[in-house]
């Protein structure tokens, strides 16, 4: 659990990112300078989710990772704490299924997924491990997580430029671009406490899960952690 995590209860995290939900995806590609498209097209890839499959897609937000599963055919199911962001993405795709649910107590049955996801929203769950075992619980023996989170780059130099971009430089651009700033200083917070690429696949393995492994993307800035329910 990040040390922002600990301050911020379920319904604090969901209303913070009600006030944030409109401009979301568009302020989402100003700050990662339209990398996260490329994040999130490289977890569909290693989802490998094919038609027919159930996939859960947990902090779904407005569906944007949720329509490109849709449109492959997949059963994808969207599932957020902000009912604020799932009204948004409603109005946009009304043939998704949208469900409000906390990633710590789902609201499925048990084993009814071949695979759940998670992009950028497990460090705003309160209490980490116990959403990795609710994921586990809700899918099925030998299917599949993919956690796509922002994390740790590996080179030194680089990290170090990072550093000052992720506390200077986009609390400035979030307040220009966006509404509700505050909610992204909150997810500054979250990022620069988060833990590294090691330490959260330790987390994923303690939770249960197997054939645990990980590989980074933009150098560290993103890992893309994947396993398989025993």
């Amino acid at each position: 659990m990040s040390r922002a995590n600990l301050d911020k209860q379920p319904h604090d995290v969901a209303t913070m990112f009600d006030t944030v939900a409109p401009r979301y995806d568009l302020t989402n590609d100003v700050l990662s300078l339209g990398q996260d498209r490329a994040w999130r097209r490289a977890t569909a890839r290693a989802l490998g989710a094919v038609p027919g499959e159930r996939v859960l897609d947990l902090a779904a937000g407005t569906g944007t990772s949720s329509e490109p599963l849709a449109d492959h055919g997949v059963r994808v199911v969207a599932c957020d704490l902000s009912t604020g962001m799932l009204a948004v993405g409603k109005r946009r795709r009304p043939d998704l299924a949208f469900v409000a649910g906390d990633a710590t107590a789902l609201p499925f049955a048990d084993a009814s997924f071949d695979a759940v996801t998670i992009s950028f929203g497990l460090r705003n769950v309160v209490d980490t491990s116990a959403a990795l075992r609710e994921m586990l619980r809700v899918t099925r023996p030998g299917g599949r997580l993919v956690i796509c989170e922002f994390s740790r780059p590996s080179a030194a130099a680089f990290r170090r430029l990072y550093d000052v971009y992720l506390t200077r430089a986009l609390p400035a651009v979030a307040r220009t671009v966006a509404s509700g700033s505050d909610a992204y200083q909150y997810l500054v917070e979250s990022i620069v406490d988060w833990p590294d690429q090691v330490t959260l696949g330790r987390l994923v393995k303690g939770a249960g899960w197997d054939k645990v492994a990980y590989r980074n993307l933009s150098g560290g800035i993103v890992a893309l952690h994947r396993a398989v329910r025993p």
